[in-house]
């Protein structure tokens, strides 16, 4: 099945997202926010997994309730799509060169949430997006998601390119994680007997 649908809905904003995690990359996203907009669908074409997201929000105020509030409807969808993660190879990693931007992304999908940032941006806005939305996002993500995620830009001077290399570096580490391994069958990629 491997498919998972979550509705959220506050006073600040209400999101539907939908994922298949053995997609094909289909990718639609409707936030209102473009350039977050176009990060999704970065995410979905190099994870592989299917994302379909729409949203609105309280933008007349700015844009950060609508973009953390995705990665958390986003992170919900993944956890409940991974179901109890029998046979899924659990880790992944990759780097993601962009021109003058190389970035680092490692993560675990052992349930216990962790962000560790080292992402710096040499420009506060990418056109009218918040650079400072990135990392919100990936937290929000990593918390919901019960992903511990490892993100370092090791080089890049345009803030564009090192936005879209994190998404795209999670995004390919990500569908390394979530793809199952033919050498573990059924079996739970841990020692603990739970994820």
């Amino acid at each position: 099945m491997r498919r998972a649908t979550i509705t959220r809905t506050t006073t600040e904003t209400d999101i539907t997202v939908s994922v298949d995690l053995d997609g094909t990359g289909t990718h639609q996203s409707r936030t209102g926010v473009g350039f977050f907009d176009h990060m999704i669908d970065q995410l979905g074409r190099h994870s592989l997994i299917d994302i379909d997201l729409a949203a609105t929000g309280d933008r007349h105020i700015d844009d950060h309730h609508t973009v953390e509030d995705c990665g958390i409807a986003l992170g919900q969808a993944l956890r409940a799509a991974l179901g109890d993660k029998r046979g899924i190879r659990r880790y992944g990693s990759c780097h993601l060169a962009m021109d003058d931007t190389l970035v680092r992304a490692a993560l675990d999908l052992s349930g216990r949430p962790f962000l560790a940032w080292d992402v710096d941006f040499p420009t506060a806005t990418i056109g009218s997006f918040d650079t400072q939305l990135v990392r919100e996002f990936f937290q929000a993500l990593s918390v919901h998601g019960g992903i511990t995620l490892h993100v370092d830009r090791l080089r890049g001077f345009n803030s564009h390119h090192i936005a879209e290399a994190a998404f795209k570096a999670v995004a390919r580490a990500l569908r390394e994680a979530v793809e199952p391994d033919p050498r573990l069958g059924d079996a739970l990629p841990s020692t603990k007997g739970a994820l």
